[in-house]
């Protein structure tokens, strides 16, 4: 699945800021792969970011760019109520796509792609939760599975972002903000997520009335583990990312300098710097590029590697109860169907 020069071919569908990023990573720094084919609803800025692309071309239409003749496997950046429209399309072409979360917006319609995929003779699917080929979570993850901490028992979480937009209201907090700690509890604890709760604190000054910013959000795991996780829209502070695992027999923690920092019985904590990032661009640029890296390598032998149509469909059901744990301030189950 490739040019004659062994290059993937890719189409990147939305050039926002999230997909000029990918197209740029995918053009200047990952290897294997080729811009082919750029699409956005907005033609001045598929044309924009076209032009910084050797060799790309704007294709306005969404499904012609997908079964275009010069494309291997599509990147989808598009907002998030076109995506089950353009994943079903890569599917029915049999082509691999990296989508961004949401994988569709309400876990009905992502379990119907979860269905059309278990179909298909190889996973074709890969969702955009960057987090694990972060250098920092993937430690975390080696930490656990090797038993240096012990038994995981709590996660904290803390995620906060400098500002937003007015109509960023609680709901997306949870759908846009805390569904990348939804899909790091799944990812460090190996359980699906169970109930969710949101805890709602005296609002920060300049929240729109009627929102709650910050929330606490409480994850706990079929199993009985427990997460915290702290949303700020609105902190006026930086872009900050934190992870503490506590275990039987220890403790780990990332994000303070973008480097894990531990503390277990047998081990002392390394030194740390007080850097924050401003956006999530910065704090995560490194893992958005392993992410592409990692696909395209895996897509130009026809498959995916990293999270993949399972793994969007069970983020979108836990947060489909947290946005009704929003309005009730009660635990909600998460409704899970059969895996196929």
């Amino acid at each position: 699945m490739s040019d004659q020069q062994g290059e993937l071919r890719l189409a990147v569908l939305g050039v926002g800021m999230m997909g000029a990023f990918h197209a740029d990573r995918l053009s200047r720094v990952v290897r294997g792969a080729r811009v082919s084919v750029i699409n956005d609803a907005r033609a001045d800025q598929a044309a924009l970011i076209a032009g910084q692309i050797p060799g790309a071309r704007v294709e306005p239409d969404p499904r012609a760019a997908i079964e275009a003749d010069d494309v291997d496997a599509v990147v989808i950046a598009s907002p998030g109520r076109f995506h089950a429209e353009q994943v079903a399309a890569c599917l029915d072409r049999g082509i691999p796509v990296l989508a961004e979360k949401p994988l569709t917006t309400d876990a009905e319609s992502a379990y119907r792609i979860v269905q059309r995929e278990a179909a298909l003779p190889n996973p074709l699917i890969q969702v955009g939760f960057m987090r694990r080929f972060d250098t920092e979570y993937a430690q975390l993850r080696t930490m656990i599975e090797s038993g240096r901490v012990g038994v995981p028992l709590l996660l904290h979480c803390v995620h906060r972002n400098p500002a937003a937009r007015p109509e960023f209201d609680s709901s997306m907090m949870i759908t846009d903000s805390v569904v990348h700690e939804v899909d790091v509890v799944r990812f460090l604890f190996g359980e699906e997520i169970a109930t969710v709760q949101v805890i709602k604190p005296t609002p920060t000054p300049g929240t729109p009335d009627g929102q709650s910013d910050p929330m606490l959000v409480l994850l706990t795991t079929e199993g009985g583990k427990v997460a915290t996780v702290e949303i700020f829209a609105r902190s006026g502070a930086g872009y900050q990312v934190r992870t503490e695992l506590v275990g039987s027999a220890g403790s780990a923690l990332v994000g303070l300098d973008r480097g894990l920092i531990a503390t277990e019985r047998s081990a002392a904590g390394v030194a740390r710097s007080e850097a924050i990032a401003p956006t999530f661009i910065e704090r995560f640029a490194t893992a958005y590029t392993t992410e592409l890296q990692r696909f395209v390598d895996a897509a130009r032998t026809g498959g995916i590697d990293g999270p993949g149509a399972w793994d969007g469909y069970a983020a979108a059901a836990v947060c489909e109860a947290g946005v009704a744990a929003v309005r009730t301030s009660e635990p909600v189950p998460v409704s899970l169907q059969p895996r196929p």
